[in-house]
């Protein structure tokens, strides 16, 4: 069988197993409308969130710590979202003095920003990343929710955090449905902002 006849067997194969992450994300929409309200609740007081991950993960905790700070799709103040994984210099600066081990990179800015009442979102497709366990640890310690997107559980970051979104598949089709729900989470706390305080939203 040549490699050009095997391609769609690996098209419908992934999104076989995106459909399965995507039915079992669509069954936690409940605990995402929860997560936006309370996020929209504590950024309206003042509180931030931090959020960070690891490759794809990062890049989707940065996406929406953006849509906080500007917007998703409606006007609405702009709000203290910090992607962790973005301050390149402290995470070079702390990785070399932790001798380049990865895991305290995030704990310690977990630890000099977060305060109780903010919120901590850590997103791995693995769950088992231990500088995003030891950042939901110091979360916890700091008094902040401290909230999971992760691969199947259980896994040592849902084990470590407050409330944890966990959602069967590969890699990439939970990082893809990771994607949705951090679009989920914006459009959830802009569409409570807007029946909570209409006055927040910007003209």
């Amino acid at each position: 069988m040549s490699a050009i006849t095997t391609l769609p067997n690996v098209a419908r194969g992934h999104l076989d197993i995106l459909d399965e992450t995507l039915s079992a994300l669509r069954q936690q929409t409940g605990r995402l409308t929860r997560w936006g309200r309370i996020l929209a609740e504590r950024l309206g007081e003042g509180h931030r969130l931090l959020a960070a991950g690891n490759g794809g993960s990062a890049a989707e905790a940065q996406q929406l710590t953006a849509e906080l700070l500007g917007r998703y799709h409606d006007d609405h103040p702009p709000f203290s979202a910090i992607a962790l994984h973005a301050d390149a210099s402290s995470l070079i600066a702390v990785g070399d003095e932790y001798e380049y081990d990865h895991a305290e990179v995030f704990a310690r800015q977990v630890r000099a920003h977060a305060r109780p009442r903010d919120v901590v979102l850590l997103l791995s497709a693995s769950g088992r990343s231990r500088n995003l366990t030891r950042a939901a640890e110091e979360g916890v310690r700091a008094g902040a929710n401290v909230w999971a997107l992760t691969g199947p559980g259980p896994n040592p970051l849902a084990n470590a955090v407050e409330d944890a979104l966990c959602l069967p598949g590969t890699a990439p089709t939970v990082q893809e449905a990771h994607l949705v729900a951090v679009h989920i989470l914006c459009a959830t706390v802009e569409s409570y902002l807007s029946t909570s305080d209409p006055e927040r939203r910007v003209s």
